[in-house]
């Protein structure tokens, strides 16, 4: 009996032991605690005195605050008339360049063809009432080449043959040609501004024309002598200079005179080949570089 108990518990508690042994799946929570620490640091003015020396407490000045803009204009206004009351002076310097001509009693002769010259000079100029405006006298040569040549030893011109003196002395045309000199003055008056001075003025000048005769010596005619022009002209110059480098003007300008007659005269013959009451007009357009020698 006691036999058929156990052998029945048997089973039982060999599959109640069997369940009691199956692996499980465990679940695990990990929880991370986060201090944060934060230090604070609290700063306060001292005195301190080490070894006789003492670290005084600091001090903020007020500090004016000025109006950059405004202080400026004022200075520039000052500056301005600053320059305007400067003391007048004098400058005086050197100038070449090159031009053309135009006479209106040559068109015939040489085609219409204008004359290239060269010039050299000098001037001197001088503030007046303020330092923009200035006045400058300069005294200018000029050399002009020729646009036509007429030679009565190679060519039938229109002037060739013999002319007569008012106490009849022979003459002999032989040469004339426009190649010549030219001895001027200017007074301008010029306006700076922004390195640009245009100016205007009056001018004076005389061309030294040339023509050649033979001429009578001891009742012979074999003297080449020469009939030159010996009038001055009046007229007028315009145009403008342009300053940089400091020293130096690059400048055009506009000029033009009236001749009465185109006078060549003798001084030991009482003749002139263009005898007539004719006015002409010269023109030229120069083109001249300065340089300012003053400091």
């Amino acid at each position: 009996m006691f036999l058929r108990r156990l052998l029945l518990l048997f089973p039982i508690i060999l599959f109640h032991f069997s369940k009691a042994q199956k692996k499980k799946n465990d679940t695990v929570y990990v929880y991370e605690k986060v201090i944060v620490y934060d230090t604070i640091y609290l700063e306060k003015p001292i005195k301190a005195k080490l070894n006789s020396i003492s670290v005084p407490q600091l001090n903020i000045n007020k500090t004016e605050i000025k109006d950059i803009i405004r202080e400026n204009i004022v200075e520039n206004k000052t500056n301005s008339r600053k320059q305007d009351s400067l003391p007048t002076n004098f400058q005086y310097g050197i100038t070449a360049g090159v031009g053309l001509k135009n006479s209106n009693w040559a068109k015939e002769l040489s085609n219409k063809k204008q004359q290239f010259g060269e010039s050299i000079g000098v001037w001197v100029s001088k503030n007046i009432i303020t330092p923009r405006l200035s006045l400058m006298l300069s005294a200018s040569v000029y050399y002009w080449n020729s646009t036509f040549d007429l030679d009565a030893n190679k060519e039938d011109t229109y002037l060739n043959g013999f002319y007569f003196s008012n106490d009849q002395q022979p003459l002999l045309f032989q040469r004339f040609n426009n190649k010549h000199f030219e001895y001027a003055f200017q007074l301008k008056i010029f306006y700076e501004w922004n390195n640009i001075r245009p100016f205007v003025g009056f001018l004076a000048n005389r061309n030294i024309y040339k023509m050649q005769f033979l001429v009578p010596e001891n009742n012979v005619l074999d003297k080449l002598d020469d009939f030159k022009n010996t009038q001055n002209n009046y007229g007028f110059t315009l145009g403008i200079e342009y300053r940089f480098m400091q020293r130096f003007l690059l400048s055009i300008d506009y000029q033009q005179y009236k001749m009465k007659n185109i006078s060549l005269k003798n001084s030991s013959f009482d003749f002139d080949i263009f005898d007539s009451n004719n006015t002409f007009a010269e023109r030229k357009i120069n083109l001249g570089l300065s340089y300012i020698i003053s400091k």
